[in-house]
């Protein structure tokens, strides 16, 4: 079927390539538009205990769907003073006449002296929208050109802001990346394959995959909502299996070419390497398919956009590039240079394993590594593996934070504004952990009031509260007899203060406690306390809904990883029945699988050292936030796992050739890694030189990403496939490619 396809698109090359060409002028116009459609956030989830507390608070007590926050501040005017009030009240005016805005929050309309700083000289206004977060990001611009003050300094945060500025951010560093990736890769591969156009092969491809995904996200995105960080893993992903499966069909063309004609040449590739580039996508794409399980916007639109550019990849690689290696021909070695990794004939015959036989690989670096291998298997596997748990050991003491503000870099306004909030204000009344308490009857009933009033008593007493604000935690000198008598008509209280901060806090039968503490949301401590709380019980009933950033990090962490034993199953499992059909071997998939996973597990422990404990921090250009984002492992794995097969299968898919050649398990080993180790490296850079790049980024997330992939796929190219896997091999000898004998008859 395989060479029956290469003669196919041999004979039709040229109406190939038009309808490529075709595919990429329809496709420019749309591609660099993608990031206008698609939207940012996508790291919560509808179902959560924090999820219910916020819906309670919009439909019961008229909080709005979305805030930002506007922070007033002057070094030399303080918030009383006439010209910080007119500023102040000038912009506040304009926000309340913008459209959408529901409420504007100032410490005048809530009667509350803690929006102001201990200092005097710094404010804050919350403003309240009717429509969501993403309508909002949509407006940030027109909302920083209302917040402009020639007599204070002023900043806008808050999500939607933050979200407008990761958006900025985003396009900078793909930008930043594909700038860096490109050339370095070209110059690679040309170093490589020693020409110019066969190192410019796999650029071309890599690029137009890339472009045709996109196009596709872009009109997808109309249909379905995609988070801003599909572009991110698409680039990174296109550009790096693309230019790996045309970096293998090249090679192993120029390696055909040396004896057979331009038509024979492109059918065996094709029937070859261009079966181990479909089963290779096949790996890749069912890897990120664990992501579509998650029901977060975010890890679902990486899954959706990274299997999109996996098919668009395996389709260049078996139709346009063998149509235009038929029409290159014997040109594809065209404009040699001077320094090269490799002769242009990759084969040149001499002396390696099989020695003597017309097919026979020079002696190198690859032949000494297996020979060395293969003769010494037992003490190479053990140390590799304790190496491999060695790195790996960090992740032991990981702790998982979720992304927010604090993921962009130091210099952008909205981070600025939250860190100026943060520093002035504490992160506890910033990011204060909530409870919403929702009766059956009247929240103001004697009974109710008498059971708020002991519950907040309670969470008072709890170890790191700094205060708690409620609707009966106006003074320490009121009773809880005091609190019943004066709600027994709340209508009428005397006092405007009061009425004003009572309307924000409390409805007909609902109202909200916040709990501020000294703890950051990422914390274990605050975690602790957001468990034990929700732990609590109130008299009469009561039902208690808590939220915020701690007890919402620990919805989110507990949904992801609740989830991920079933991406887990879904990826290793069918990965291993594509690759029980593809080798017909039991044991093989089950090696592959565990070999795959040690790897990643391993360039875990780096992203403990350098994410959470800050080393490399200097270098890198990140503040260490003290922990991993808990989505960024699951990305990793679902990612990596399909990368790292990659190797595993064109290395296997040689091994597999030797095998059924010579039935020799170790000569099959020795010429596999041979004829595949120089390939398999040279692919590896690649990906190292791609998600390198990445590595550059501003945004921690894609930093985080980039780095670990890089690493993984640098432990994985080396000491896994250069050593485990052939260590393994040889230990289980014949046994690696036993099956039953039906299963023999089916596979490949």
């Amino acid at each position: 079927m395989y060479y029956s396809l290469g003669i196919l698109v041999y004979r039709h090359r040229w109406r190939v390539v038009l309808a490529w060409l075709l595919v990429i002028a329809v496709s420019l116009p749309f591609a660099p538009r993608v990031g206008d459609v698609l939207e940012a956030g996508g790291f919560s989830t509808s179902g959560s205990e924090g999820s219910r507390a916020v819906r309670l608070l919009q439909e019961k007590l008229g909080f709005p769907l979305t805030t930002v926050t506007v922070l007033f501040s002057s070094p030399d005017l303080t918030v009383d003073s006439t010209v910080f009030q007119s500023e102040m009240v000038s912009i506040v005016s304009s926000l309340e006449g913008f459209p959408h805005v529901s409420q504007v929050i100032t410490y005048q309309s809530a009667g509350n002296r803690r929006l102001i700083s201990e200092d005097g000289h710094t404010t804050y206004a919350i403003i309240g929208f009717d429509v969501t977060t993403a309508e909002v990001q949509r407006l940030v611009p027109e909302l920083q050109a209302l917040v402009h003050s020639d007599r204070l300094s002023v900043w806008l945060t808050g999500a939607p802001a933050a979200y407008a500025d990761i958006e900025l951010v985003s396009h900078r560093d793909l930008e930043r990346a594909e700038r860096l990736s490109f050339p370095l890769a070209l110059v690679a591969l040309v170093l490589v394959f020693g020409t110019i156009v066969s190192g410019l092969m796999p650029v071309v491809i890599g690029g137009t995959s890339v472009i045709a995904a996109l196009a596709i996200i872009f009109v997808l995105a109309h249909y379905m909502e995609m988070s801003i960080f599909v572009l991110n893993v698409t680039t990174l992903l296109g550009l790096g299996i693309g230019i790996d499966y045309s970096l293998v069909m090249v090679s192993r063309f120029r390696e055909e070419l040396y004896q057979h004609s331009i038509e024979e040449s492109v059918a065996r590739t094709v029937a070859s390497a261009g079966k181990a580039v479909l089963f290779s996508g096949i790996t890749v794409f069912l890897g990120l398919m664990g992501l579509m399980v998650f029901q977060f916007l975010t890890l679902r639109s990486m899954g959706v956009g990274g299997a999109i550019v996996v098919i668009t990849s395996v389709l260049a690689a078996l139709t346009l590039l063998p149509a235009a290696l038929g029409i290159l021909g014997t040109k594809i070695d065209s404009f040699p240079v001077r320094w090269r990794f490799s002769h242009p004939n990759p084969l040149p015959k001499g002396e390696g394993w099989g020695e003597g036989s017309s097919d026979s690989i020079k002696a190198g670096v690859w032949s000494i590594i297996a020979k060395w291998v293969t003769t010494r298997p037992w003490p190479v596997f053990i140390a590799t593996l304790l190496l491999l748990a060695l790195l790996g050991s960090p992740f032991l003491r990981v702790r998982m934070g979720a992304p927010d503000i604090t993921t962009l870099p130091s210099d952008v306004s909205s981070r600025q504004g939250y860190d100026i909030l943060v520093d002035t204000f504490g992160i506890g009344q910033v990011a204060p952990i909530f409870v919403v308490m929702e009766s059956s009857g009247s929240i103001f009933s004697r009974e109710n009031v008498g059971a708020v009033y002991d519950f907040v008593k309670e969470l008072e007493k709890k170890e790191g509260v700094v205060r708690v604000e409620s609707m009966v935690s106006y003074g320490p000198d009121i009773g809880r007899g005091q609190y019943q008598l004066l709600y027994q008509d709340p209508g009428n209280i005397a006092f405007p203060d009061l009425r004003r901060s009572l309307s924000l806090m409390a409805g007909e039968n609902v109202t909200v406690i916040n709990v501020v503490t000294d703890y950051t949301p990422v914390s274990e401590e605050a975690k602790a306390l957001a468990r034990e709380i929700r732990s609590m019980a109130a008299d009469g009933g009561m039902n208690i809904y808590v939220g915020g950033a701690a007890a919402e990090l620990m919805d989110l962490v507990d949904e992801l990883y609740s989830t991920f034993p079933k991406a887990l199953l879904l990826i290793l499992g069918t990965t291993y029945i594509a690759l029980l059909i593809l080798f017909g071997s039991v044991i093989i998939p089950l090696k592959a699988v565990i070999m795959d996973t040690l790897s990643i597990l391993a360039s875990y422990g780096a992203l403990v050292l350098i994410f959470q404990d800050g080393h490399l921090s200097n270098l890198l250009r990140f503040d260490p936030a003290g922990y991993v984002d808990a989505t960024v492992p699951i990305v990793m794995f679902c990612i990596l796992f399909g990368l790292s097969m990659d190797y595993e299968v064109f290395m296997l898919s040689r091994i597999k050739e030797e095998y059924e050649a010579t039935g020799d398990n170790t000569l099959s080993i020795g010429r596999g890694l041979e004829r595949t180790g120089r390939i398999v490296t040279s692919a590896a850079m690649i990906i190292l030189l791609v998600s390198g790049s990445f590595a550059l980024a501003d945004i921690i997330v894609i930093k985080a990403l980039g780095i670990g992939i890089a690493l993984a796929i640098l432990l994985d190219a080396t000491i896994v496939r250069a050593l485990l896997v052939p260590a393994t091999m040889q230990l289980l000898g014949d046994l690696n490619w036993w099956a039953p004998g039906f299963l023999k008859r089916r596979s490949g």
